[in-house]
């Protein structure tokens, strides 16, 4: 429950109280939220006016049929709606906690997703009863491991923590103007429309930073959160765009090259860690230096041949 004070008095809202006022100023009418909150009408308009006494504002006005919320309704509604979202969520998020002290490896990866999704296929081979549950979300700490990554990343070696670079190259059509060019500066491209992937905030964030340190804003003409949108729009000679060196995977259409970046150096760092509360965990352990093997194995391998 809740505590609001006004003039000096404490006035409590009860949950229930919540749940009825945002689904009254969900539907904007008293017979249909009463329906779906399986009460009866007097019910809900009794508990409605409650708070109003409780809380000394008008929360909703009459127009019709129907009701509005006021500006102290709109008010409430704005601060109540993300409070309820996160009580909401808490009975899954147990459940997630429960789930980790099983079998099931859960992963929050930002970065690198396809070459992880090749590491886990590759596990499963040997360890078929281990299963995995992935997550993008930049701000859960629910997980076992994550993979991230970072323009720059200068954190000490830790015993759960790996971390390798990543060189970025252009990746363009194989047209005229860049049919016979193995590299090329940066700055060159500034006029250039670019094909971005959008899912990857980092990575974003992180090429625009190369564009800005060439003297330039990137020109978005296209984003997509699917590296092979991002490609199949090179090919069709939409656009450029930036290209990790091995996470990203090979580039199977002949009509795309990479370029190597000369000037500014164009590289990020992967990271690989897990949660410092599994170090008993042998499931989770076995499978970061799996992993960790995995990327270093991929790395020495250099980058896929276009």
């Amino acid at each position: 429950m809740n505590w609001i004070f006004r003039k000096g008095i404490r006035s409590r809202m009860e949950l229930m109280q919540i749940r009825y006022f945002l689904e009254a100023a969900r539907t904007k009418h008293m017979t249909n939220s009463a329906k779906n909150l399986h009460i009866t009408q007097p019910a809900l308009t009794q508990a409605i006016r409650r708070l109003e006494k409780d809380l000394g504002v008008p929360l909703f006005a009459a127009r019709g049929r129907n009701i509005i919320l006021t500006e102290y309704g709109k008010y409430l509604q704005k601060k109540l709606e993300p409070l309820m979202e996160q009580l909401d969520a808490i009975p899954e998020q147990l459940k997630m906690m429960v789930a980790l002290e099983g079998e099931t490896i859960h992963m929050n990866v930002l970065a690198a997703s396809g070459l992880v999704m090749e590491a886990i296929i590759e596990y499963k081979k040997e360890h078929g009863d281990i299963h995995f549950q992935l997550q993008q979300n930049s701000e859960s700490e629910l997980y076992d491991i994550a993979v991230t990554t970072k323009l720059f990343y200068q954190g000490e070696d830790e015993k759960n923590r790996f971390a390798c670079a990543e060189e970025i190259y252009l990746a363009v059509p194989k047209n005229q103007r860049y049919r016979d060019r193995s590299s090329i500066c940066l700055a060159e491209t500034a006029r250039e429309g670019f094909i971005s992937l959008l899912g990857s905030r980092e990575f974003r964030y992180i090429c625009d930073r190369f564009c800005q340190h060439a003297g330039f804003t990137p020109k978005i003409i296209f984003e997509s959160d699917n590296p092979s949108a991002v490609k199949n729009m090179i090919a069709a000679n939409m656009g450029i765009g930036f290209w990790p060196e091995f996470t990203w995977g090979s580039i199977e259409n002949e009509h795309v090259k990479l370029l190597k970046i000369e000037e500014p150096v164009c590289q990020r760092d992967i990271i690989i860690s897990y949660n410092r509360n599994k170090t008993d965990s042998h499931n989770v352990i076995e499978f970061f230096e799996f992993l960790t093997e995995f990327f270093e194995n991929r790395k020495r391998g250099g980058r896929y041949e276009v």
